[in-house]
């Protein structure tokens, strides 16, 4: 592969440990203290938080928790948070590294994906340094064997974005494939004031309602940063009548801080047929 088409990680050593065996202990360790919950059977998805793993590391592997078998492809479904683009954006490279090693991009389910559409796109957009889809892959490679990645990158979360995305993961996925919703919820409120924001996207999520989780997100009534990766997961598996979900675990900054006055909400979820 020619180096320029490798996305090198940008936050190792700050969001998790560089180390490969300490990154390595420290997945395994947040796996063993959340036992997976049964009855989670054919996943389609999950929602894993992407804090820095001190943060939401352990809440992250709750979700991680309830892959029982191997997935040949992980689509990975993350909001931008330092470039603004109009459109959606997979990864145009050959593939994605982290201290445990490279993960080639599926190009297959890429072109597919971009096919006839004029809102996503195959580019470098997003990509740079963004850390939403990066933290998740290192708990994908400890879990999984081989397998690729589709890296999604959602610059701008307008319904018609969201809807366009949902209907042609429906086309792509198969029961080898498996999408990761990466999102945090409210950012710097008061525990208290949090809480209500982030019960409301628990609720919505919970009662697999993606249409109300969109509406209050549009409405102001709660925030996620990748509150239309979730919308976008949850539309595909309605789509292909995957239909139960479950929220695993929330919590806050303050949880691990011990200062509640401003906290970053987390939750984890599965979304299961």
């Amino acid at each position: 592969m020619k180096m320029e088409s490798i996305r090198e990680p940008a936050v190792a050593g700050t969001f998790y440990p560089a180390s490969p065996s300490h990154l390595k202990e420290l997945i395994h360790g947040y796996l063993e203290e959340t036992r997976p919950e049964a009855g989670i059977k054919s996943l389609a998805g999950i929602v894993s938080p992407h804090a820095g793993y001190v943060y939401s590391g352990k809440t992250a592997a709750y979700a991680y928790g309830t892959i029982d078998k191997q997935y040949d492809t992980v689509i990975i479904l993350s909001p931008s948070h330092r470039e603004y683009f109009a459109g959606i954006s997979i990864f145009s490279g050959e593939a994605y590294k982290t201290p445990l090693g490279t993960v080639p991009v599926n190009k297959l389910i890429r072109e597919q994906l971009v096919h006839n559409s004029k809102n996503i796109f195959a580019g470098f957009d997003g990509h740079r340094n963004e850390h939403a889809i990066e933290v998740q892959i290192p708990f994908l490679q400890v879990i999984l064997r081989d397998f690729t990645v589709v890296p999604i990158v959602i610059g701008d979360q307008r319904r018609s974005f969201i809807d366009e995305l949902a209907f042609k993961l429906a086309e792509a996925v198969d029961d080898k494939t498996l999408i990761i919703a990466s999102s945090d919820l409210s950012h710097f409120f008061p525990s208290g004031e949090a809480d209500k924001l982030d019960e409301r996207i628990e609720k919505n999520i919970a009662g697999f309602d993606y249409e109300s989780l969109m509406k209050d997100l549009e409405s102001g009534k709660c925030e996620a940063c990748g509150g239309g990766a979730i919308v976008a997961m949850m539309k595909t598996a309605d789509i292909i009548e995957k239909r139960k979900s479950r929220v695993l675990a929330r919590t806050n900054s303050g949880d691990v801080t011990g200062d509640y006055s401003e906290v970053v909400g987390y939750l984890s979820a599965a979304v299961y047929g």
